[in-house]
């Protein structure tokens, strides 16, 4: 099976190191340079301190023509209309493709996109690109995968089963459910760790954090109408846990001077407590401070 990773940031260079293991794999990066970079120096790796430096196929997205079974298209949500737009000009509604953004704005996007398979992703593996080439796996955790459309049921099983024992994926029946969940964790964890500039485990270690975190907790499951609250509580509390020592994406972003995806998080959650007539005050607060943060590193 031939694979194709579009996007170079973590979560694709991530991605490509392990498919690389099973699959015939390219990994297609915004630049030129990264391609050739990778394409000359090789990919490495970095888990628990230990590097590996793997050769693995790299080229320009503007290569890119298609020609792979699977496309995992891994880039950030405010980049994926012009990336959809271009694979409907190449492809022509053709094509298998798996979707890892955050967030739930994505979905508007891809319900316009049209193609043989589409599949959603949910990605719970911590990564941190520390160069062009160069990915830490910084969280071990699974890849959750829902079907949106399909038509060939048994492609996303044969890319499944061969990465079980490494790189484990779980089915997941509703794709909207599935979002919710990673929806609810890094809309509490991210704008908070972003704000704060602490890492995860700090939000409920710290006293004072916490009430911020469960405040904000609170308010989300009102706009969501979460069924068990208290079950979607402790998955956010147990995430924390797990990932204590590790830096949010949307922290990351703030520090390097980067766009964040606080509009596809919060942003979504203002646009439904707006349908609602909800008044979301903390949401409200901690999504301007996130646009006032990127505002102030532009140096705008």
């Amino acid at each position: 099976m031939k694979i194709g990773v579009i996007g170079g940031g973590s979560i694709g260079l991530l991605f490509a190191y392990y498919l690389n293991k099973c699959f015939d794999t390219t990994i297609y990066t915004r630049t030129d340079r990264q391609a050739r970079m990778i394409g000359a120096k090789g990919l490495l790796f970095e888990k628990n301190r230990k590097k590996e430096t793997v050769q693995i196929k790299a080229e320009s997205f503007s290569n890119w023509n298609g020609e792979e079974d699977l496309t995992i298209v891994a880039v950030k949500q405010y980049h994926l209309e012009d990336v959809l737009g271009q694979i409907h000009e190449r492809m022509n509604n053709k094509g298998s493709y798996l979707f890892l953004q955050n967030g739930m704005g994505h979905l508007k996007q891809i319900n316009k996109f049209t193609a043989d398979n589409i599949y959603i992703g949910s990605v719970e593996n911590g990564a941190y690109r520390a160069g062009d080439r160069h990915v830490r796996h910084t969280g071990e955790g699974v890849n959750r995968v829902a079907v949106y459309f399909e038509k060939n049921s048994s492609l996303l099983h044969d890319f499944i089963k061969p990465l079980s024992s490494f790189f484990p994926f779980v089915m997941e029946e509703n794709y909207y459910e599935m979002l919710i969940k990673k929806l609810v964790v890094n809309a509490v964890i991210n704008p908070l760790t972003a704000i704060l500039r602490v890492p995860n485990g700090e939000l409920v270690s710290n006293p004072y954090y916490r009430e911020n975190f469960r405040a904000l907790f609170k308010e989300i499951s009102g706009i969501l109408h979460l069924d068990d609250e208290q079950v979607y509580y402790q998955h956010v509390l147990n995430v924390c846990q797990k990932t204590a020592k590790n830096r949010s994406s949307m922290l990351k972003d703030i520090e390097e001077n980067r766009i964040t995806e606080v509009d596809s998080i919060l942003g979504y959650l203002l646009e439904e407590a707006k349908k609602q007539n909800r008044h979301a005050p903390l949401t409200q607060q901690y999504y301007t401070l996130i646009k006032g943060k990127e505002y102030r590193e532009k140096g705008n």
